[in-house]
């Protein structure tokens, strides 16, 4: 093995044990968070007894599991029942593998080391795991494995609230997925590439995507939601109605690993939203972030932390704001609501890109941002204001249409 392979690979594993040691431990100081914007929107304290503000609830929560008894029902299959928090853990694990975090790196070293030999490196580092060419399908493709895991959850459980919660989980990821990948089709119209480094350039040299594709961010927001499983899309759990859902037999660990896996994709959706629609790492207003260095890199990285952590907080806020939709609402909002709007808007921006490419003469990359901007606050006016009419968008303002009674049987009203 060349001493330059040795140390690619040296650099992948040390960017692999950083990351998802990050990725596990913030899991876990999610948790904490969750607990103190739930009481500081209902005006208490939160968690506040374990360590200095409650800091350290998550390792105590942690521990607790850990030498928490398991239990199986006995009607259960065993290997199945076993599996499937790991089949629904690893592909969340998996999904920020590929999301760039920060600006490159310039780095260059030759070392040598011992079992090892002679490793070598010399050239910008990409900050993350693999950078792939296929970019965001890899998400969404790995992203939809962890339906079996819920699904098998579920089955396996020999309980029938399991079954029940397995079956709405299946039904809601395969009615969202469609429409969030569809939403990603615009972008790619637009781009010309799903790698996430070029999607990322595409928005330095235009504009963040959120403006000249709203509408594409409007329905991956939503279905970004309903593939985490909540609220206002917990119908796979609905305490009030299926106990936990599609975990309800579960116990310590094999618990945890559904509820890590569940933060996870909140990071993932949140990295993913960043990503695609706000720029990534990009400062705005500034070509500095662009020049590659040390300190690009570690304040590229605080940037995209900050719009990622606001993405974690707005995900946090809905599930104290929003309440649960009823099932058939659900299914009406992604087969009849964001589908056909999905694909209305691909024919509509395919068609003003040729427009403004052909027609205009527009054909740089801020040109055309410019150009679809404008027509997005059309179409996003068109959709709020006209055709939604407070229905779904603003449904708890919409005026409450009165209701006349039915006459009585001896024709009184």
């Amino acid at each position: 093995m060349s001493p330059e392979m040795k140390g690619f690979l040296l650099v992948a594993v040390i960017k692999l044990l950083v990351i998802f040691t990050i990725l596990l431990v913030g899991v876990a100081l999610m948790t904490l968070m969750e607990r103190k914007v739930a009481g500081w929107m209902q005006n208490r304290p939160g968690p506040n007894r374990v360590g200095p503000f409650g800091i350290l609830q998550p390792a105590a929560d942690g521990l607790k599991n850990f030498i928490k008894e398991e239990t199986r029902p006995a009607g259960a299959s065993g290997a199945l029942f076993m599996l499937a928090p790991a089949i629904s853990f690893v592909p969340a694990l998996m999904l920020l593998a590929v999301i760039p975090l920060a600006a490159p790196l310039p780095l260059q070293f030759d070392i040598t080391l011992p079992l090892i030999g002679r490793a070598t490196f010399n050239g910008p580092m990409s900050v993350s795991i693999a950078d792939l060419p296929i970019g965001f399908l890899f998400v969404l493709a790995i992203s939809s494995l962890g339906v079996y895991g819920v699904a098998l959850a579920g089955w396996s459980s020999n309980s029938k609230y399991s079954l029940l919660g397995g079956l709405r989980a299946s039904a809601q990821m395969i009615s969202y997925e469609v429409a969030m990948g569809l939403s990603l089709i615009p972008l790619l119209l637009l781009t010309g590439n799903v790698s996430f480094s070029e999607i990322v350039a595409k928005q330095q040299a235009g504009l963040w995507f959120v403006g000249p594709l709203f509408i594409s961010f409007f329905v991956f927001l939503i279905a970004g939601f309903a593939e985490t499983n909540r609220l206002p899309f917990d119908l796979p759990e609905a305490e009030s109605e299926l106990v936990a859902g599609y975990h309800s037999e579960y116990s310590a660990m094999k618990f945890s690993m559904f509820m890590i896996a569940e933060f996870a994709h909140i990071v993932t959706i949140s990295a993913m939203l960043t990503t695609l629609f706000f720029g990534g790492w990009d400062i705005p207003f500034t070509t500095w972030d662009q020049q590659g260095g040390l300190a690009q890199t570690v304040v590229t990285h605080l940037v995209f932390f900050g719009k990622m952590f606001f993405w974690i907080f707005f995900v946090m806020w809905i599930r104290w704001t929003l309440p649960r939709f009823r099932y058939d609402q659900l299914m009406s909002l992604g087969w009849k609501v964001l589908l056909p709007l999905a694909l209305a808007y691909i024919l509509i921006t395919a068609g003003a890109i040729w427009g403004l490419d052909r027609g205009l003469g527009w054909s740089t990359p801020r040109a055309q941002a410019f150009g679809l901007l404008g027509l997005n606050v059309v179409l996003g006016w068109l959709l709020i204001f006209v055709l939604d009419r407070g229905r779904v968008v603003r449904g708890v303002s919409a005026p409450i249409r009165p209701v006349r009674l039915a006459a009585r049987t001896t024709g009184e009203e």
